[in-house]
């Protein structure tokens, strides 16, 4: 009996089978609960460090093609920053679109840099769905890229055009729409004898000769025959054939269209046009930049790509002042209005 209690004090009583604390030392110290890095953060590096990379290499063979190839270079670089504005474009309409499903605005409810971006992007969308659809065909897409240096107005966006090419397209343009001006004159003086009102025509037969001699008219000068134009024979739905193609050649659009389609893009453009003036109201001519003041001014018919900020300003000023005085029934007198209140502006005559 003495000799087993000595034994059993010599040895301690054994611990249970299986411990949830890892005493010895062999183990290390307590795992921790968190990780340092966990699965995401460690592929969010990796792609950092993929993009930090990609970049760099893209940095490095843009100063080899400007060290080799400088005039490849100047094509590449202007094609590249092309495409990120178009996308960048394409980001901010789908911005405004989902404002207006969210709160479930019309066109006319935007706010006037919102309402021109969704304009000028529809042009630009059009014109490089018709640039894709002519590439579809096998071997297409080669031809079409000779074609676009060969022809760059006809078929690039303005974010594709040097500054150079800028000053000259809009040039060429505001040419071509000038050429219809003497036409549209031409076609006003012949509707003259179907006007009713004696006034009416005396007034319209003034104004004609007016600008044919080459003074600028004013505001008071076409106010008075919103009558003429609201009612047979100058409203949008009587003008002739020929009519209708001059106004859409000094709108920029293309005539070669029935004379129905002409009146309803017509009638679209013009009402857009309306719109943007009262927007454009709203907001206040002092709110725009010295790049938003021309492009207003040369939309609504006027050259300004020459021509003084503050010449631009004063007539963008005149022209809200007419243009926010008519009504939805008038908006043919506001179509050649462009051509009326342009045409002999001072500084914009060559």
């Amino acid at each position: 009996m003495a000799v087993s209690r000595v034994y059993w004090r010599r040895f301690p009583a054994p611990g249970p089978l299986f411990s949830l604390r890892r005493r010895s030392p062999v183990w290390g110290p307590p795992r921790p609960a968190r990780l340092h890095l966990s699965p995401r953060a460690d592929i969010r590096s990796v792609v950092s460090f993929f993009v930090a990379k990609t970049k760099a290499a893209h940095e490095k063979y843009n100063r080899f093609l400007e060290r080799r190839f400088p005039r490849f270079y100047v094509v590449y670089s202007l094609f590249t920053k092309g495409i990120q504005m178009i996308l960048a474009d394409a980001k901010k309409a789908r911005r405004i679109r989902a404002l207006m499903a969210q709160k479930k605005l019309l066109f006319h409810q935007l706010s006037y840099r919102d309402m021109e971006h969704l304009r000028q992007f529809r042009r630009d969308v059009t014109k490089c769905l018709f640039v894709g659809i002519i590439s579809i065909p096998p071997f297409a897409n080669y031809l079409v890229f000779l074609l676009m240096y060969l022809y760059p107005r006809q078929l690039l966006i303005q974010h594709f055009w040097t500054s150079e090419q800028q000053l000259e397209f809009l040039d060429d343009y505001h040419a071509r729409r000038k050429k219809s001006h003497p036409e549209i004159l031409y076609c006003l003086e012949k509707t003259i004898p179907l006007v009713s009102d004696t006034t009416l025509q005396q007034h319209l037969t003034l104004l004609c000769t007016k600008v044919q001699n080459g003074a600028q008219p004013g505001v008071n000068d076409l106010l008075p025959l919103k009558k003429c134009f609201s009612d047979y024979p100058l409203d949008l739905s009587h003008l002739s054939t020929p009519h209708t193609k001059a106004l859409s050649r000094a709108m920029l659009l293309t005539p070669y269209l029935p004379s129905v389609l002409l009146r309803y893009r017509l009638n679209k453009h013009t009402t857009v046009l309306h719109q943007l003036d009262k927007a454009l109201k709203r907001l206040g001519i002092g709110q725009l930049t010295t790049q938003e003041v021309k492009s207003a001014c040369y939309l609504r018919g006027l050259n300004s790509t020459h021509l003084a900020e503050d010449w631009c300003r004063i007539w963008l000023e005149q022209w809200l002042q007419f243009s926010c005085s008519l009504r939805n029934a008038e908006m043919s007198l506001l179509l050649h209005a462009v051509v009326l209140l342009s045409t002999n502006y001072p500084g914009t005559r060559h």
